[in-house]
This record gives C-alpha cells, sequence and structure tokens, in this order.
C-alpha cells in the first residue's frame, strides 16, 4: 500500500475508535451518537457554542444536528440561550444533568490518547502534536485554496 492510503485508512480507524469509545457513553446513557457527539463538542469547544459550529466543526448535517438538539432539550441537558446582540443566533448550554456524562466522554478521551500513545514517550508525544499541528495548518491552506469546504 501507498503511503497516502495507510495515512487515510489510519484515521478511519483513529475515527472508528473514537466512535466505538462514544457508543459504550450512548448505550449507558441511552443517547444517539450524534447527541454523544453534540455533548462531547460542546463540553469540548468552549465558545463555539452553536449548532452551526458543531455543524461546520463536526462535519455534520444540520438535519441531524438540529434534530439531535431538538432531543437533548426533550432530556433535559442543553438548553437554547439567543445571543444578546444577535437574536438570530441561538447558544447552546449543557445543564447540571449531563454532567455524568461529560466526565464519562473525558474518561473516553483518556482512554483513546493512551490507546493511541501506547509505548511513546512524552517527547513523541510532543513531537507528533508539533508535526500535526503543521499538517493541520497545511490542510486548511489548501483546502482554502481549492475552496473545498
Amino acid at each position: 500500500m501507498t503511503r497516502i492510503t495507510d495515512f487515510l485508512m489510519n484515521l478511519r480507524r483513529m475515527m472508528k475508535l473514537h466512535e466505538a469509545l462514544l457508543k459504550d457513553i450512548c448505550e449507558e446513557y441511552g443517547l444517539t451518537l450524534i447527541e454523544a457527539n453534540i455533548i462531547s463538542f460542546l463540553y469540548s469547544n468552549p465558545g463555539r457554542d452553536t449548532a452551526r459550529d458543531i455543524v461546520e466543526l463536526r462535519m455534520l448535517s444540520k438535519g441531524n444536528v438540529s434534530q439531535a438538539v431538538e432531543l437533548l432539550i426533550q432530556k433535559s441537558l442543553l438548553k437554547r440561550t439567543p445571543d444578546q446582540a444577535d437574536r438570530r443566533i441561538i447558544h447552546l448550554t449543557l445543564l447540571p444533568a449531563a454532567d455524568p456524562i461529560t466526565k464519562a466522554i473525558e474518561d473516553s478521551r483518556r482512554q483513546f490518547q493512551k490507546e493511541l500513545f501506547s509505548g511513546f514517550t512524552k517527547e513523541e508525544r510532543q513531537l507528533y502534536y508539533q508535526l500535526n499541528g503543521r499538517i493541520i495548518e497545511n490542510t486548511k491552506a489548501a483546502v482554502k485554496r481549492r475552496e473545498l469546504l
């Protein structure tokens, strides 16, 4: 296989591992995968708290996010708050009832990193983060040049 194929296959494997860990949380708390993704996103990204942010950064469908947000509100895990300056913007806030879920998400995140970086030294992890940061910036620039998204 080519290096690019290996790279892309490994990205997919990492996503599958992340989803598998989230699915365990879904089963425990009676959530769908997209609901768990929304809770995880809001917990992990303070200041990025709109459905639009979730759609854009998690690359999920607008309709699915909208439907899942409504279900999370019905489950009393999330609330909507209109923006003070622009009433068209709706902020999403996790409610205290979501605390056990966010704790499980944090535990899952630690497990994910433990699995990915097994056998890595602290220095190797730091190097990975530096190189990955550069790859992220290069990817953003390439996408912007080609207007893919």
